[in-house]
C-alpha cells in the first residue's frame, strides 16, 4: 500500500478554510482516504488484512470499556489546523455528542484516543507527523501500533503532552500486553494481533 499525494497544496498558499474545502471536493476511488498532511492532500489505497484485523480487534476491545455516549470510528475526519493537518486514523475515541453534528470532520482535541496502525509506505507520518499533531491538538492519548518498525512490530502508548509533546508511556512489542489507563482502564493483549 502507498501513499500518494493528489495534488501539492502548499499551505503557504491556501488558507485552513481553502484546504479543507479542496479535501472535501475531491473524488477519490472508493475505499481510499484522504488526508491533509502538512498542507498537502494525500490518498492512501484500502488497507492489508492484517492491518484491518488489527483495527477491527482493537475497537471490539475498546468497546467493552468505553461508556455508552462514547464511540470509536474508524473512517473519522480529525482536524488539526495547527499543523495544517486534516487526518483520519485508524480508531478514533471520541463523545457521540461530537460526532452527531453536521460537518465532516471533528476537531482532533475533541477525541479521547487515537491509534494508528502502520503502513509500510507511509510509517513515518504515523511516527512523526500525526503524533506531533495529536499532542499539539491536545489528544489525551496516541496508540501506535507498529507492525513495521525496525526492531519489529511494536505497540507504544503516548500522552501526557507538554508543550505540544507526547511523552511515552509504554512501549512493547507484538505479542506482550500494554495498558491503556483511565478513563479506559483496558490491558490489550497483542497476541491476539496478527502477525504477533
Amino acid at each position: 500500500m502507498s501513499a500518494l499525494p493528489v495534488e501539492p497544496v502548499p499551505s503557504d498558499d491556501y488558507g485552513w478554510d481553502d484546504l479543507v474545502r479542496i479535501w472535501e471536493e475531491t473524488d477519490v476511488p472508493e475505499g481510499c482516504k484522504v488526508e491533509i498532511i502538512k498542507g498537502q492532500l494525500v490518498v492512501t489505497p484500502p488497507p492489508a488484512n492484517f492491518h484491518n484485523s488489527i483495527a477491527s480487534r482493537l475497537q471490539r476491545m475498546l468497546l467493552t470499556v468505553i461508556p455508552e455516549d462514547w464511540g470509536v470510528f474508524q473512517t473519522l475526519g480529525v482536524a488539526v489546523p495547527s499543523h495544517s493537518g486534516l487526518f483520519v486514523p485508524d480508531l478514533a475515541v471520541a463523545p457521540e455528542s461530537v460526532v452527531d453534528v453536521p460537518g465532516n470532520f471533528i476537531m482532533a482535541g475533541e477525541t479521547e484516543l487515537i491509534a494508528e496502525i502502520t503502513s509500510k509506505s507511509n510509517a513515518e507520518q504515523d511516527r512523526v507527523v500525526k503524533p506531533a499533531g495529536y499532542a499539539q491538538a491536545g489528544v489525551p492519548l496516541y496508540l501506535l501500533i507498529d507492525r513495521w518498525a525496525p526492531g519489529g512490530p511494536t505497540i507504544t502508548l503516548f500522552g501526557e503532552s507538554n508543550d505540544g509533546v507526547y511523552r511515552t508511556l509504554q512501549a512493547t512489542k507484538f505479542g506482550e500486553k500494554i495498558h491503556l489507563p483511565a478513563p479506559f482502564d483496558l490491558t490489550i493483549d497483542t497476541s491476539v494481533f496478527p502477525g504477533a
